[in-house]
């Protein structure tokens, strides 16, 4: 990324002005499994707000992250909520608009045929 991008274009991060003003009134909170960083304003602990590793995206916030930051829970989530359980997956960003998203057989993008009907389907059709 080149010098005006880094100073203008927030979807490909953090400009420097959201870093310059994190640094002077944001405190770091917490970090989670993806590199995103935490922060809560020093004077007004209801503010708060994450700075993403790499691209902008909303869906790439944890569920419990993103109950912090929208204040459903007061404290950090490791001590406002219990242990993951062995069942309950991570969460992963939306995917939706990107090559890596799900296209069931015959979609455009998928590269496979859709099966063929196997006859066992009959239509309604009025008495």
């Amino acid at each position: 990324m080149g010098f005006w991008s880094r100073t203008f274009t927030w979807w490909n991060g953090a400009t420097w002005g959201t870093k310059l003003f994190t640094s002077r009134r944001g405190r770091e909170v917490g970090r989670d499994d993806s590199g995103n960083i935490y922060y809560e304003h020093k004077k007004d602990s209801a503010r708060r707000w994450v700075i993403y590793e790499g691209a902008n995206d909303g869906s790439r916030v944890p569920p419990e992250w993103q109950m912090w930051l929208k204040g459903t829970i007061a404290d950090l989530p490791d001590k406002a909520l219990p242990a993951r359980r062995a069942f309950e997956k991570t969460a992963e960003a939306n995917l939706t608009g990107t090559m890596a998203a799900f296209r069931p057989d015959g979609a455009l993008g998928s590269g496979k045929v859709r099966p063929a009907a196997t006859g066992d389907y009959l239509p309604w059709t009025p008495e």
